[in-house]
């Protein structure tokens, strides 16, 4: 018995020590505010613009693998794994000559250039107001904010 004792005062002993280490108190929900409806509009209306933002162009070796992913099924239609066809067409990539490669490198330049004069147009558009000017419609509703 005296056995037992001590080995209960020595697991209230760790437990009190381990409920001092962490906060274990429920804190309260804290509910919306007027402020956090604004700031949550602000952010809808900066990812409705952000949206509008130009996408970056793909690589060289996306455009590669775009063409071998097409000439790769055609030789092996029992392959489905993009897993087998990712680790060919690199290995292919690594042993092609710049030579080679120069097709996809253009291809990736003229991308590139076409995504440069859209941002350029999106970012004069940004700072010139003009998306501050869209409908803002969708914004106006408060009705999942009123309680």
């Amino acid at each position: 018995m005296a056995n037992t004792r001590s080995r209960t005062s020595s697991l209230a002993s760790t437990s009190t020590k381990i409920a001092s280490k962490f906060d274990l108190t429920v804190k309260p929900v804290k509910s919306k505010k007027s402020g956090s409806k604004a700031r949550t509009i602000a952010q809808r209306r900066a990812k409705k613009i952000d949206d509008m933002k130009p996408k970056k162009p793909a690589t060289a070796f996306f455009y590669f693998l775009e063409d071998f992913r097409k000439e790769y099924q055609e030789q092996n239609p029992d392959v489905k794994s993009m897993r087998f066809i990712g680790k060919a067409c690199g290995e292919k990539w690594k042993t092609m000559k710049f030579e080679e490669k120069v097709k996809y490198y253009d291809i990736a330049t003229e991308k590139r250039a076409e995504f440069d004069t859209a941002m350029t147009d999106f970012i004069k558009k940004r700072e010139g107001g003009e998306f501050d000017d869209e409908d803002d419609s969708e914004f106006d509703d408060d009705s999942e904010f009123d309680g």
